[in-house]
């Protein structure tokens, strides 16, 4: 029986984070290939940020530059930040489904394609002063 209901909420509702972040499921690019990306931009300026994920090559630097964008567009229009003030705290990406598809080989055989997914996850903070 769930006791205490109430005071369980109210609780994770205290400890939920308040850092604005956004996140893109079901993005069909290895989660290896979007890493590659996410690790050049964690902990810098989000103008910095930006113009890493430009002047990146990466088939990744699309969607990851449109997360990016919508994370700065929730900090500012839901938390009313400062986009100047905001840095990439953290990021990830976690493995989506993977769509399992079949090529033909030689002989009669079936060679297996994996065709990978990638949930990415970018959170913003504010830069402490002082």
């Amino acid at each position: 029986m769930a006791t205490r209901v109430r005071e369980k909420s109210a609780r994770r509702i205290e400890n939920k984070d308040r850092r604005p972040k956004a996140v893109a499921k079901y993005i069909r690019i290895s989660p290896t290939k979007v890493r590659l990306l996410i690790n050049l931009i964690r902990g810098k300026s989000v103008r910095e940020a930006k113009a890493i994920i430009m002047n990146t090559p990466k088939a990744a630097s699309e969607p990851v530059l449109k997360l990016l964008n919508s994370a700065v567009a929730n900090a500012e229009n839901n938390l009313e930040l400062n986009r100047d003030n905001l840095y990439v705290a953290e990021t990830y990406v976690d493995q989506g489904p993977t769509l399992k598809r079949y090529q033909a080989g030689s002989r009669g055989r079936a060679m297996p394609q994996l065709k990978r997914s990638s949930h990415i996850t970018i959170i913003l903070d504010e830069v402490k002063e002082g």
